[in-house]
């Protein structure tokens, strides 16, 4: 079976830098698979997510090819990647109160996600469609809190209502970039739990973006490892943080903490 999404040589370029940002790199995920990447900041990991959804600045210099189910999306004309945008590939980005509009209900937010790909559709169904994904991501009172304000949620439900407008639509390929970096533990465990419970009901595949190893470990089949804009290991969750062959991915996984960690030593650090 061909992947859902491939990505093949990607390298983006900024002027005047050194070296690429991301350095010829190629990953691919199937249906109903999550993959996991991971890395230090700077690696390259957000810009190649913004890359598959095609949000780069316009400085950057992208080649290499993107391909969903077939299709090269650096290819496509920019109206075309629009209908892609928010139905077929969805992104839920890591800090809600920055993504969402201050000044907007957040039902009207949703809903104007589901506008712009159903322009026939009704008030009385678009609403309705909004109070279902709200209700999938376990908002409480969704009808009520219809036309409550982002400043009105707490940081956990903010990041619930992201993930209904993510979802709303139904897409084939979910982006999550740290979806839980801003969120305290046990709201971070609970939105993992909603993730992991939208992906398999939806048969969702997913770029699951992130620093945290112990997050990506629970979430992730397989897993990417960056470093410098270079995939350097991929592998099985199981494989990559139980047996890690490359010495960046051993000195990552060193570098964190665990119940057993000798603290008479330092921990490994990342050079």
């Amino acid at each position: 079976m061909p992947p859902l999404l491939s990505v093949e040589d990607l390298t983006i370029r900024f002027a005047g830098a050194e070296r690429p940002a991301v350095d010829c790199i190629s990953l691919e995920i199937y249906a109903g698979e999550v993959l996991g990447v991971v890395g230090e900041s700077g690696s390259g990991k957000s810009l190649t997510s913004l890359a598959v959804l095609r949000l780069l600045p316009p400085e950057a210099e992208v080649s290499g090819s993107i391909r969903l189910a077939g299709e090269d999306l650096l290819a496509l004309p920019e109206r075309a990647m629009r209908a892609h945008r928010g139905r077929s590939i969805s992104m839920i980005f890591q800090e809600p109160m920055t993504a969402l509009n201050p000044s907007m209900t957040i039902g009207k937010q949703i809903a104007e996600a589901v506008y712009v790909h159903h322009p026939k559709l009704g008030q009385a169904e678009v609403r309705e469609r909004v109070l279902h994904a709200l209700a999938e991501v376990a908002l409480p009172d969704p009808t009520r809190r219809y036309g409550d304000y982002p400043h009105q949620f707490s940081g956990g439900q903010r990041q619930r209502i992201l993930i209904a407008m993510a979802v709303v639509n139904k897409p084939r390929l979910l982006i999550a970039d740290e979806p839980t970096t801003a969120l305290d533990v046990t709201v971070q465990a609970q939105i993992l739990r909603l993730l992991r419970t939208l992906q398999e009901e939806h048969g969702l595949s997913m770029l699951f973006i992130s620093h945290d190893l112990a997050v990506t470990a629970q979430t992730a089949n397989r897993v990417a490892v960056m470093q410098r804009g270079r995939v350097v290991e991929m592998g099985t969750a199981a494989d990559i943080f139980q047996h890690p062959q490359h010495p960046y991915t051993q000195t990552l996984l060193a570098a964190v903490p665990t119940m057993s960690t000798d603290r008479a030593k330092p921990l490994a650090t990342l050079s």
